[in-house]
């Protein structure tokens, strides 16, 4: 994103001074809008559903959400009215993935979806917020994209590498380099915008873009015979995609955020019934102006985790296969490349309850 995600500065503090972060993780590019509003491309007619009930204070929750296969997925639960039948009143705001956490950190959001890595970004710079939800983690969607003829990440050494600093790709290569006895002195890294990854890599100069999905896709058809040689399907766990609320709200309206995470897993249930594929792929590339056709690898590089897999990943352990570990080491990246100066407590960015308390429900 985890998306879990998906930014245009080395350091992300700078990015974001008013706030400003963490991907998908999530180049997220698009024009602030609602949920509903008309894409470049015809969408699906929303389905009728009746005026929900009254809210526990009767207002709308508001969410940030962007173009990540992890939180493009909301958007079957908003076709489908089911926000509405559980008796919440959710407006999901899409934006461009550092606009939605500028919002969110000048209080325009009552959540946001981001990378766990970019949560502490945003919590040390601007706006501290709790984790209620891991939608998924990358599984490939990041990339590594090597110039023809350069078939390996050992290849690399003593060569540019195009990447945007302080984000979740710059993690990504500092973790290629070290599983291949490599470290960050041995390349020169070019910092550059995502979206302008693709571009970059035509150049004479640069050997490597690192990126996710679009420009990870794009760098990989505008430069013929470049080829992925680290993915985050590499290194499952790195990168989680998470929802992420305030602390405020989530104290005033724990009740509502229990029926958020509750229609997340009647999402997850829906996309993991494959008599589903070809209506979970409509309603996702619509949303993003593409077809389903070219939507799809999107989604494969996304593991979505299920309820059961997502209890598994809130456990409190060191170590990527949990959202804890992984945040351990996402916050001493962070400290390490001076992205914020004093060590985060990563550990009061999430709260497992509610996930936990949906499934204590389902059972």
């Amino acid at each position: 994103m985890s998306m879990k995600i998906k930014p245009d500065s080395v350091l992300i503090t700078i990015t974001i001074a008013a706030f400003t972060l963490l991907g998908s993780s999530c180049s997220k590019k698009e024009t602030p809008t609602t949920s509903t509003p008309e894409p470049a491309t015809p969408e699906l007619e929303p389905t009728p559903t009746p005026t929900p009930p009254p809210t526990s204070k009767g207002e709308m929750l508001t969410i940030g959400y962007s173009d990540w296969p992890g939180w493009v997925a909301w958007e079957i639960g908003i076709k489908k009215g089911w926000f509405a039948e559980e008796g919440v009143q959710a407006k999901f705001e899409w934006m461009d993935y550092v606009a939605s956490m500028e919002a969110y950190g000048a209080g325009k959001l009552d959540a946001v979806c981001m990378t766990n890595g970019d949560a502490l970004v945003t919590g040390a710079t601007a706006k501290p917020s709790i984790g209620i939800v891991i939608n998924d983690y990358s599984n490939g969607n990041d990339m590594l994209v090597a110039k023809p003829g350069i078939e390996s990440v050992t290849a690399l050494k003593g060569k540019k590498v195009a990447l945007e600093e302080g984000f979740v790709p710059h993690l990504l290569v500092l973790k290629a380099l070290e599983v291949n006895g490599l470290s960050d002195g041995d390349i020169t890294i070019v910092n550059t915008p995502t979206d302008e990854t693709p571009q970059v890599l035509k150049s004479d100069e640069i050997a490597a873009i690192c990126a996710w999905q679009p420009s990870s896709g794009m760098a990989l058809k505008q430069v013929p015979g470049s080829k992925p040689i680290y993915t985050s399907a590499d290194i499952p766990g790195l990168i989680y995609d998470c929802l992420f609320v305030t602390e405020e709200s989530l104290n005033a309206r724990r009740e509502d955020w229990v029926k958020v995470t509750k229609v997340w897993y009647r999402i997850v249930d829906y996309m993991k019934n494959e008599d589903n594929t070809d209506d979970v792929l409509a309603i996702l590339s619509a949303r993003v102006g593409v077809t389903p056709d070219e939507y799809e690898p999107f989604l494969d590089g996304t593991h979505i985790l299920s309820l059961d897999e997502a209890l598994v990943a809130w456990r409190n352990a060191p170590g990527l296969a949990s959202v804890y570990g992984s945040s351990e080491i996402s916050d001493a990246f962070n400290v390490k490349f001076e992205v914020y100066q004093d060590a985060q407590d990563y550990k009061a960015y999430f709260d497992r309850t509610l996930t936990k308390e949906v499934a204590k429900a389902m059972k």
